[in-house]
């Protein structure tokens, strides 16, 4: 399959529905890293998973892993990744909220070191927003398992959904916000998602903000 093929699949999906209620089995992960030493960078809610690859050719150093809700787009994805010949990157179907607990328990303790949220489906409805991505269950997850001195980053073009996550984190006494005062006016990964890039494009802006794992 081309890189350049996209599948087409439904924009949301409901991560309260029963057929996202399992988690998923996690694969020897020995076997999907040519070296499962190195950094590990956590993208949730990759979607396509294009920013993934491209910060995966960058920084030969990482591994990276993205955990996205439609399987189709990780099929795809894993393509993208065969054909690249990348073995510092993989996508994972699951439905966070309910899988992460037993995905960072089945990693090598201290790995993982970096961790973005871009641009999660803000659900606008007020009925609709338990479903919600960041909720302080999965921040809980990600403070007993992240490393001391792992970034977080989180980007929205949803000032409410910024704010909302922002909260999510600072109310947690592992996170520390880096830029509790404002909001970054630069992206600090190495590129921008693809949402970003359009956001940008149409001069609307984007909120974004780092945390940091302290010791508590």
């Amino acid at each position: 399959m081309s890189i350049l093929k996209r599948v087409r699949v439904r924009q949301h999906v409901n991560p309260l529905s029963s057929k996202y209620q399992q988690s998923v089995t996690f694969p020897e992960w020995k076997s999907v890293y040519a070296n499962l030493d190195l950094p590990l960078h956590l993208d949730i809610g990759c979607g396509r998973g294009r920013f993934l690859w491209q910060v995966a050719q960058m920084e030969s150093n990482w591994n990276f892993l993205g955990l996205e809700i439609r399987e189709p787009l990780v099929i795809e994805a894993n393509s993208w990744r065969d054909e690249s010949g990348l073995t510092n990157l993989h996508y994972l179907f699951c439905n966070v909220n309910i899988s992460l607990p037993g995905l960072l328990a089945s990693l090598p303790e201290g790995i993982l070191k970096r961790a973005s949220i871009l641009f999660p489906d803000p659900w606008f409805k007020n009925r609709h927003k338990r479903r919600r991505v960041v909720q302080p269950e999965l921040v809980a997850e990600l403070a007993k398992y992240m490393a001391v001195g792992g970034e977080v980053f989180l980007h929205s073009d949803v000032l409410e959904v910024a704010e909302e996550m922002r909260d999510r984190f600072s109310e947690n006494s592992f996170f520390q916000c880096q830029y509790a005062d404002d909001w970054l006016s630069e992206n600090l990964l190495p590129v921008c998602s693809e949402r970003e890039r359009s956001t940008l494009s149409r001069n609307e802006p984007v909120y974004r903000t780092v945390f940091v794992r302290g010791n508590g």
